[in-house]
């Protein structure tokens, strides 16, 4: 590969990561086409990108953003790579799962680095699948807003047929 090639790619994987700032690292080596085919359709569907890397030329592209928390990353940078970049935290993560719960091996997660963090492992798969979003947290602190309102106004409901009674009984005596 030539000079200008590499340097090609290195803009290409900063540019990635610089777009999808969560991604992961797997190993989908010995798939079949039908099977490789098929997970990158489901990649697709779900919004990730999946692309094969060299381990020296994604090693080297970490090294140059000049984030301390990638280098824990390069460990984990042997044999054959391909990386899944995503702007949902979790939805590799819950893709790796669901091809494992059904008794695939791969795709086998090497690391991830997700929301500012490394991940390194595949012991880690369960702690990824329960990052949320951005989406899921926003309604989650919607619901936690919304919660004392709706105590207030099924209370004010509930009570409504006595707060009514009372007014009246007391505006009567007022006359």
């Amino acid at each position: 590969m030539r000079k200008e090639e590499k340097a090609q790619i290195l803009e290409s994987i900063a540019a990635q990561i610089q777009e999808t700032p969560n991604f992961y690292v797997t190993d989908i080596s010995g798939l079949n086409a039908e099977q490789t085919t098929k997970l990158r359709r489901d990649c697709f569907e779900q919004n990730i990108k999946l692309v094969v890397v060299k381990n020296t030329l994604l090693k080297k592209a970490l090294k140059d953003m000049g984030n301390e928390e990638m280098t824990n990353l390069f460990p984990i940078l042997e044999g054959p790579t391909a990386v899944m970049y995503t702007t949902t935290p979790n939805a590799p993560a819950k893709l790796i799962k669901k091809y494992a719960d059904s008794g695939a091996e791969k795709p086998a997660l090497k690391g991830a680095y997700v929301q500012e963090c490394a991940f390194v492992g595949a012991d880690k798969l369960n702690e990824l699948c329960n990052i949320k979003s951005r989406e899921e947290l926003i309604g989650d602190i919607v619901g936690l807003l919304q919660s004392p309102a709706r105590n207030v106004i099924s209370a004010l409901q509930s009570a409504g047929g006595k707060l009514a009674g009372i007014v009246k009984t007391l505006s009567e005596r007022g006359e």
